[in-house]
């Protein structure tokens, strides 16, 4: 499964003129996996949390969070594909809102030894390159398949 994801994943990239090189089909991939992650284990320290009795306070805004903008879903558990973001209007999202938001974690931060700083850190050193949102989109979907 893992395997077949990524090669989907390399093969939408391969089509994409921002990527040209093996450098830039693992960066892309892995600003997206990471927020995917982040997501998942945000969700899990909150529903510990729920469970203790607990509040919890995200990382991430809740615009800002891969459930929200990539893979918003329905009541059924599959994506809502009237939420979700796709063409010029995703990678503008992500360009002119995500991109910032992220980067600006480093400002924020209490301290270079927090989850925050190193967010902040790591996106104001990428970009997103890739320039069609149809493309990103079959990305995010491919990545949000993966469990």
């Amino acid at each position: 499964m893992f395997e077949q994801a990524f090669k989907n994943i390399d093969d939408a990239l391969w089509k994409e003129s921002g990527c040209t090189t093996e450098l830039d089909y693992t960066e892309q991939t892995s600003w997206l996996l990471f927020l995917k992650y982040l997501d998942g284990l945000e969700q899990d320290k909150a529903d510990e949390a729920a469970l203790e009795g607990k509040p919890y306070c995200f990382i991430l805004d809740p615009a800002y969070r891969w459930s929200t903008w990539a893979a918003p879903k329905d009541a059924d558990g599959k994506l809502d594909h009237n939420a979700a973001l796709t063409g010029d209007d995703l990678v503008d999202f992500v360009d002119r809102k995500l991109f910032p938001y992220l980067h600006g974690f480093k400002q924020r931060a209490s301290g270079p030894n927090t989850i925050e700083y190193k967010i902040g850190e790591i996106f104001g050193e990428i970009k997103n390159k890739i320039r069609s949102g149809y493309t990103l989109r079959d990305i995010i979907d491919h990545i949000d398949e993966l469990r």
